[in-house]
């Protein structure tokens, strides 16, 4: 295996499956860590303007945690992440009824999503640098779903501090399909996030109801607290969600998506200096400010994460696509090859 790549034991789930765990590093320092449980980013070190590494996503030390706490801390999540409203919808005609774990709705896959699923993977290096590529096959049926789905993750860290995701699905029947990584993100490693400068490329956005399901309408963010396309503190405007907890959970509407890779969001730490860019293919992002992390998870190195401790930039399709004729459309037809690309960019200033 390649001196970039290396692999250790991280531990036994509680059936005593195996899990190991894949180290990606790059000419520049940077290093990032991934667990075959999940498919999951455990970890993702990369420079301040110092040059000091740090650790910028939340997670834990213990494989027990991701098994049994884990709020989806870097995990891969489908078959359709996001919301399903009431857990139901009907595709060519036939009714089909998925796993409620979210009030009313089906969230990010089901009870036992991608997140939950032992993933085969595949080290390698590419010409952009280190890579591991996991592999996992949904049957029929899986969470309500119909058809058997063939999906392959790819995780590659560039020696310009970049970490992709490839995304690649097959189906042998029409699905719905929305993958995505939920991987929280907090650039200066503890603390909130609240001070964090984001900016999202989004005009638009999709509202919600009571239950965080979109109503169907797409309205403009001008001049609300939505309003992030001139960049700003995530705290200033908690006060004017009407969310509870108070916070945001919303998708965006991408400018400019359709057209290859296009800049979806940019994060900066003033104290550190670190910078996220993310850029991606997909029409929407949901923008998540770690609401409903309370303070009662121990993370990594005896941290405790507090409400705002992490963000979560979700490249996706629209939730609940499947009911909403306007949105774009989330079905995957047998002979199609689901194809997807999101870039990570690391920098510092």
């Amino acid at each position: 295996m390649p001196d970039r790549i290396t692999d250790a034991h991280f531990g036994r789930l509680s059936d005593g499956t195996a899990i190991e765990r894949y180290t990606l590093a790059n000419a520049a320092g940077a290093f990032c860590k991934l667990i075959t449980y999940g498919a999951i980013i455990t970890e993702v070190h990369v420079p301040d303007r110092a040059g000091v590494l740090g650790d910028v996503v939340l997670g834990f030390d213990a494989l027990s945690d991701y098994e049994t706490k884990n709020p989806y801390f870097g995990a891969a999540i489908g078959r359709v992440g996001n919301r399903v409203a009431k857990g139901a919808f009907t595709l060519d005609g036939q009714a089909f009824t998925l796993a409620v774990n979210n009030g009313v709705n089906s969230l990010h896959g089901g009870r036992r999503g991608f997140d939950k699923v032992v993933w085969r993977a595949e080290p390698h290096v590419c010409p952009e640098g280190p890579a591991v590529t996991f592999r996992y096959t949904s049957p029929d049926g899986e969470e309500g779903y119909p058809g058997n789905l063939e999906v392959k993750m790819t995780y590659v860290l560039s020696d310009a501090n970049e970490l992709r995701i490839d995304y690649e699905a097959t189906t042998d029947r029409d699905t719905p399909i929305n993958l995505t990584n939920h991987s929280y993100w907090n650039l200066a490693g503890r603390g909130t996030v609240l001070d964090h400068l984001l900016t999202l490329n989004a005009s638009c956005y999709t509202p919600v109801d009571s239950t965080l399901i979109p109503t169907g309408r797409i309205e403009p963010v001008a001049g609300g607290p939505m309003d992030f396309t001139r960049g700003k503190p995530i705290g200033r405007d908690l006060g004017r969600l009407a969310t509870e907890p108070q916070g945001y959970d919303h998708n965006f509407v991408i400018d400019g998506s359709g057209h290859g890779l296009v800049l979806a969001a940019r994060v900066a730490e003033p104290d550190s200096g670190r910078i996220l860019e993310v850029l991606t293919d997909q029409p929407g992002v949901q923008f998540y400010s770690g609401n409903f992390l309370d303070g009662s998870l121990v993370g990594k190195n005896r941290l405790i994460y507090p409400r705002y401790g992490g963000l979560c930039l979700e490249t996706q399709h629209f939730p609940d696509s499947v009911h909403h004729e306007n949105f774009p459309s989330t079905l995957l037809h047998p002979g199609e090859t689901f194809r997807s690309t999101t870039l990570h960019r690391f920098s510092a200033r």
